[in-house]
């Protein structure tokens, strides 16, 4: 098992797509600036995908990530080192 290391940019992924078990099916990939805001006021996010909800999970190493969030992450230019 290998591990990775993402550049340090403005997204970070977060969960939605809850299961019956309140476990996100997987994480989106958002704003770092909107998260704290997020989880302690409850306001909605908007992810890479498009898809807006509320923070309120982190994400693990090993999570699965949204497929559309990683494309799209993935496609972005690097930020400044």
């Amino acid at each position: 098992m290998s591990t990775q290391t993402l550049p340090d940019v403005d997204t970070r992924p977060e969960g939605t797509d809850s299961t019956d078990s309140d476990e996100p099916k997987v994480f989106h990939y958002v704003r770092k600036d909107r998260i704290a805001e997020s989880a302690v006021m409850g306001t909605h996010v908007v992810a890479l995908c498009g898809e807006v909800f509320p923070v309120t999970r982190s994400p693990k190493p090993g999570s699965p990530v949204c497929p559309d969030c990683k494309k799209i992450y993935e496609g972005l230019r690097p930020g400044k080192d």
